[in-house]
């Protein structure tokens, strides 16, 4: 028991005072003469013991009135060192990541703790919180009741490391403060539980759903590619296996391409194919109907139609090979004959073909190494009678390998770099025996960054750096037949193919995400990306004819979006949420260490809320010196003398 008035107890020592009177009153009997004085002797000692008896009763209680009376002027009280401490902090984190729209008993887990939190009194001098996407720092009760409830979800989860450094940074640096972290989550989080820092009180508090099963749309990827047709096969998992058939249904904007079926009885992890115009754009979504998580639902992708690549060969040989490669269809082909070369081509292509070029001045030198470093794509086909030192002089400021010296003698081109991007999904299995082309001479040279082909004795037949791309052998009739493999369609095709960064089918939100735009702009032009209901400027840079756009955090919402230059849409991209919370495997927060776990924002509350009561004493103490003047008042009046 504590007192606010401490000092009001020097009182007590008044109470000494009743007892000296009581103790020397100077009071005494008188003797009266009757007849029978043996009777009176004995009426004597009996009022003398009685008269003693209620003198103390009356004593004592009117000490025990006149102590209350102090104490209650004291006014003690019962209270915690918690209580008593007047610089009290409390930091709420409140994870609204997407698991957290699992069902709990009383609905939304989520709506169902801001609700508690809604109509919990928070009783706190210092009060901030935060979630996985926003921060409000040293609210008060009014603010935060205003802004709880418009909490929505977002795709981010900070790892619990992070929540605690955030909380640290919230709390303030005097150490004398009382400091407590309150955590409401799932714990749907893989991470490790980490150390508690020894200032702050952690309080944990485990929402958890009634069923932890959940079916999603993990991916979605290309399986197959006919010059007409795209097959596309999404990939959905379940928790575990069931025999509930799931149905999925593809939509091009709101138009219903295809409609199946799944069912997990046998795997958790089911496939989907389905097939689409190759040539056909598409704002497409995959959809599934599947009640405990919704976000994970859709999955958005996009296809545009394809652009055409504008390739230019710049030839010294016969290039009517490369007329069967790049068809109208799919590439804008341009020839040029080197002695008439038109320089202000270059700027708008986006593949170059050297064919055997004898030598390269210097100008077309500084050319088509500024278009390289703008993102362009080169290939360099050398000839017999090339001037080894103008190629080295580009090849080096390529950065690519240079030639040394010309080998005249037959060689098989026999090895396929199969892991190649250029060469990827091209082959159904890795071939070693088929007709090997061959040539008649060839440069000798170093390995480049990558090798594509390769000769019997692993000397490079074609070395590329980046996007530049050089053989070590002419291709005309008399040197080689590899005009007439099968190798040089897919080789020219995909290396041109590649020369712009196609858009992939799906973006993830929150990663850094680069695709090129064929399109070109003016220096106060930029490219906006926009879906029916908001807009952003990306970061952007340009080169040449392309654009190269890069996105991180922004957009926040998955959908399918449309990039524009001022009016005119240039393609379609969808963004999707990262998949990490579809997996419902929770933590067991019981195992960590320094921390206080809770089943409710009520109970948590109310053990704090008593922590921090103060119990006062001083009513009790009024109403105990009432009784005991009444007693004594009963005393003076009932007791027999």
């Amino acid at each position: 028991m504590q007192f606010k008035h401490p000092e009001i107890l020097y009182a007590l020592f008044l109470l000494l005072i009743p007892i000296f009177i009581h103790l020397f009153q100077l009071r005494r009997f008188k003797k009266v003469a009757f007849t029978n004085v043996a009777f009176l002797k004995k009426v004597t000692i009996e009022t003398r013991k009685s008269n003693r008896l209620k003198k103390w009763l009356t004593l004592l209680l009117r000490l025990l009135a006149l102590a209350s009376i102090i104490l209650a002027f004291a006014q003690p009280f019962l209270a915690s060192k918690t209580a008593l401490n007047s610089k009290q902090e409390t930091v709420i984190y409140i994870d609204n990541s997407f698991s957290m729209q699992a069902k709990g008993q009383h609905g939304v887990i989520l709506k169902q703790a801001l609700q508690q939190l809604y109509n919990t009194p928070i009783k706190t001098r210092r009060f901030s919180w935060f979630t996985n996407n926003h921060t409000k720092r040293n609210s008060t009760l009014l603010d935060f009741k205003e802004d709880i409830l418009k909490t929505g979800y977002s795709y981010q989860q900070l790892p619990l490391q992070q929540v605690l450094l955030k909380a640290k940074q919230l709390f303030t640096k005097d150490e004398t403060s009382i400091k407590r972290l309150v955590l409401i989550s799932d714990f749907q989080i893989i991470d490790e539980f980490p150390k508690v820092p020894e200032n702050i009180t952690v309080y944990a508090i485990q929402l958890k759903p009634i069923s932890n099963q959940n079916i999603s749309i993990d991916t979605l990827f290309v399986e197959a590619k006919s010059s007409d047709k795209l097959k596309l096969r999404a990939v959905l998992s379940a928790q575990k296996n069931s025999d509930e058939i799931i149905p999925v249904s593809v939509y091009n904007n709101d138009k219903l391409l295809a409609k199946s079926s799944v069912t997990f009885a046998n795997e958790t992890t089911q496939g989907i194919e389905f097939e689409i115009d190759n040539n056909t754009s598409i704002n497409g979504k995959i959809q599934i109907n599947e009640p405990t998580i919704l976000y994970d639902n859709d999955l958005y992708f996009s296809i545009s139609k394809p652009e055409k690549i504008n390739v230019l060969a710049i030839n010294q040989a016969n290039g009517n090979f490369l007329n069967r490669i790049f068809t109208p269809e799919e590439f804008n082909f341009t020839q040029q004959s080197y002695s008439n070369l038109d320089y202000n081509l270059i700027e708008s292509q986006h593949f170059i073909i050297l064919n055997e070029l004898e030598t390269i001045p210097v100008a077309l030198q500084n050319s088509l190494v500024s278009f390289s470093e703008k993102g362009g794509s080169i290939f360099n086909i050398p000839s017999q009678n090339s001037t080894i030192t103008t190629y080295n002089s580009l090849l080096l400021k390529l950065k690519m390998p240079v030639f040394s010296e010309k080998i005249v003698q037959e060689r098989k081109i026999t090895k396929i770099e199969f892991n190649h991007p250029v060469y990827r999904n091209v082959f159904e299995k890795q071939i070693t025996n088929f007709q090997y082309p061959k040539v008649q001479s060839f440069y000798k040279t170093t390995n480049g960054n990558s090798t594509l082909l390769r000769f019997e004795d692993n000397a490079p037949f074609i070395i590329n750096n980046a996007s530049v791309y050089s053989s070590t052998a002419a291709f005309n009739q008399e040197n080689s037949n590899f005009k007439n493999s099968p190798l040089i369609v897919p080789t020219l095709y995909n290396i041109a193919k590649q020369s712009i960064a196609l858009p992939q089918l799906y973006y993830l939100i929150g990663e850094e995400n680069t695709f090129t735009i064929s399109t070109q702009v003016t220096k106060d032009q930029v490219v906006t990306i926009k879906d029916s209901t908001s807009s952003f400027i990306p970061l952007q840079k340009s080169k040449l004819n392309k654009v190269f756009v890069t996105t991180n955090d922004i957009p926040e919402k998955a959908n399918n979006y449309s990039v524009y230059k001022d009016t005119e849409v240039l393609q379609t991209i969808s963004y999707n949420y990262p998949r990490d919370e579809s997996n419902l495997i929770y933590q067991d927060i019981s195992q960590w260490e320094n921390v206080k776990p809770f089943t409710s924002v009520t109970k948590l509350f109310s053990e704090i809320t008593g922590q921090n009561t103060i119990i006062q004493l001083w009513k009790w103490f009024v109403m105990a010196a009432l009784l005991f003047l009444l007693l004594e008042m009963l005393v003076l009046k009932f007791f027999k003398q």
